[in-house]
């Protein structure tokens, strides 16, 4: 491979497994976040409530919380494009759940919490296996242009899927945002079914000792813990996600199609630095930039707190988005190139797990801090408190500060030997 083929922003759309990979990545990733808006729509729509749409963050952590890491061995252990296409059946059978209490008029708040529930364990076996599997289809030479494309392809996707549930919800109702949900869910199967996926080293099966060595190994990396650990508290203090409805209705006015547009800026955002990654030089200094765009993030989430003009609002909501994808891409990149392919499903569900904790129970905190005060209070309080959260990890994490992407293996030692193997069957 030519250093100017490698330096081919698009050279990993050649790959003929990532072509599908990205055709997965991007019907998945749009019913994902669509079923999330509409979910979130419904709850707001029949409760009224700021506290129930925190819950559905709670409702979407709790129960995958100690699943992800089993779902990460699960990656290391079996095939990781089998794992994806089983996981997905899951948010497909309860769409056609949904359907049928649309029909019948028993759509509950249980009933949402109950889906939430389902398809977040879905999640946690199907997000490691697909992370584990893009270093396994593309050349580590093109793995960084890869993973910016990915990064593209899903913020694409995660900007489409809001923005058609509130164009949906408004023109044709509830019911067909779970009809698209459907069809798009068939197509990311579709597009795995042919993937030539490479072999892999695998255990052949699930145990403590493999999950235990997966934590152990990010325990002992000060720049990936401090990496997954600014992301977690920052995104925890900061996230306005779970009060957009209330914001979309309540403060600004802009009705269901606005709802769907705010919601949409935060990957619009993100996907415009994506476009910016692509095209820019490769940034060296990672640790810097992905502190000084975490400090971003703050600022901008407290600036869309205290909006009132709509324009503004969806301005401040991509500049959120736009600081959120500098960080995911130089965490992203440094965790997969960091990380032996044999760990790498089991880094990734470390990384989900912090990632889940930081959207879903910053959903929780979100929710109680507006419950308890104004949905103002509590965005604009997040935002202080990222900022303060930027400052503690730059000061106490010093390897992050100097972390530079064009010495990968800086900061990181070797994994631990494995510890003896013990089936989870048998404790």
């Amino acid at each position: 491979m030519t250093r100017r083929t490698a330096d081919d922003p698009l050279a990993a759309l050649r790959v003929p497994a990532f072509r599908l990979f990205a055709l997965s990545r991007t019907t998945s990733g749009m019913s994902q976040t669509l079923l999330q808006a509409v979910i979130a729509w419904q709850v707001y729509a029949i409760s009224g409530s700021a506290l129930q749409l925190g819950l559905i963050g709670l409702a979407r952590f709790v129960p995958a919380l100690g699943v992800s890491l089993v779902g990460g061995a699960a990656a290391d252990a079996y095939n990781r494009r089998t794992i994806i296409l089983l996981s997905q059946t899951v948010p497909l059978a309860c769409t056609a759940i949904m359907l049928a209490a649309l029909a019948g008029g028993v759509v509950t708040i249980p009933l949402l919490y109950v889906i939430v529930v389902l398809t977040g364990l879905a999640s946690s076996f199907e997000n490691p296996a697909r992370q584990a599997l893009l270093p396994q289809i593309v050349p580590r030479e093109l793995f960084t242009k890869a993973i910016t494309l990915n990064s593209t392809i899903q913020s694409l996707a995660f900007v489409s899927g809001p923005a058609v549930a509130g164009g949906l919800i408004a023109t044709a109702g509830v019911g067909s945002v779970y009809v698209a949900h459907g069809v798009l869910l068939v197509v990311a199967l579709a597009a795995l079914l042919p993937m030539r996926v490479p072999a892999a080293e695998t255990r052949g099966r699930v145990t403590v000792a493999a999950i235990r060595e997966g934590i152990v190994f990010v325990r002992q990396q000060p720049v990936l813990l401090g990496a997954m650990s600014l992301d977690m508290f920052a995104v925890l203090f900061g996230g306005a996600k779970a009060l957009l409805p209330i914001y979309a209705v309540d403060i600004l006015h802009a009705g269901p199609v606005g709802y769907g547009v705010l919601s949409g800026s935060l990957e619009a955002g993100a996907l415009l630095m994506s476009l910016v990654l692509i095209a820019a030089p490769t940034v060296r200094r990672a640790g810097q930039a992905l502190l000084l765009s975490v400090a971003a993030f703050g600022v901008a989430t407290m600036l869309f707190g205290i909006s009132r003009s709509f324009p503004l609002s969806v301005a401040a909501y991509m500049a959120v988005g736009m600081a959120d994808q500098l960080s995911v891409v130089m965490r992203g990149t440094t965790i997969q190139l960091a990380t032996p392919d044999a760990l790498r499903g089991r880094v990734s569900a470390v990384n989900s797990v912090f990632i889940s904790a930081s959207n879903q129970l910053g959903s929780v905190e979100s929710g109680v801090v507006a419950a308890l005060t104004t949905a103002t209070f509590a965005v604009v309080s997040g935002g202080v408190g990222c900022l303060l959260v930027v400052a503690l990890i730059a000061w106490r994490i010093p390897e992050l500060r100097s972390y530079r992407s064009d010495r990968p293996g800086h900061g990181i030692t070797p994994p631990s030997p494995p510890t003896p193997i013990v089936d989870v069957a048998s404790g």
